[in-house]
């Protein structure tokens, strides 16, 4: 190990209704809980990739920063209307069954699978709070 020796462990995403992105995260992608900490709309919950115990997704309310204005609340739920707020970047050695699999639950599909011009192959839903998940599929 080195000083620069670091990972990714979590992200966030904003989730605005917990057991609608639960339900999203779990049965459409396959992840497991980690942690469910609050209820109702006051849910922290974490969410990874089954073997993968060091990478997380913790879902929580938007805009709960005591921080944030009126304002920049708005500005935050305009945009995850629009889909345009947070977006994650999944990775899969076959971006053509996971698509399948994730359209079958129902999914909200925003792109099919394509082959990009920088080399990838990759496809995007939408999650139930709006989020951008886009699978690839490295070459």
């Amino acid at each position: 190990m080195t000083a620069m020796d670091i990972n990714i462990s979590s992200t966030f995403l904003p989730a605005t209704d917990p057991d609608a992105s639960l339900a999203f995260y779990r049965d459409a992608l396959g992840f497991e809980i980690r942690n469910d900490v609050g209820r109702g709309t006051m849910r922290w919950i974490t969410v990874g990739p089954a073997g993968q115990k060091d990478v997380s997704i913790v879902l929580h309310p938007p805009a709960v920063d005591p921080g944030i204005t009126e304002d920049e609340r708005r500005t935050i739920s305009e945009m995850m209307a629009k889909g345009t707020y947070a977006t994650i970047v999944l990775s899969s050695p076959n971006v053509d069954a996971a698509f399948a699999i994730v359209e079958a639950t129902g999914a909200d599909v925003v792109q099919e699978p394509i082959d990009q011009p920088y080399g990838i192959r990759d496809c995007a839903f939408r999650d139930p709070a709006g989020n951008t998940v886009r699978i690839n599929q490295q070459p």
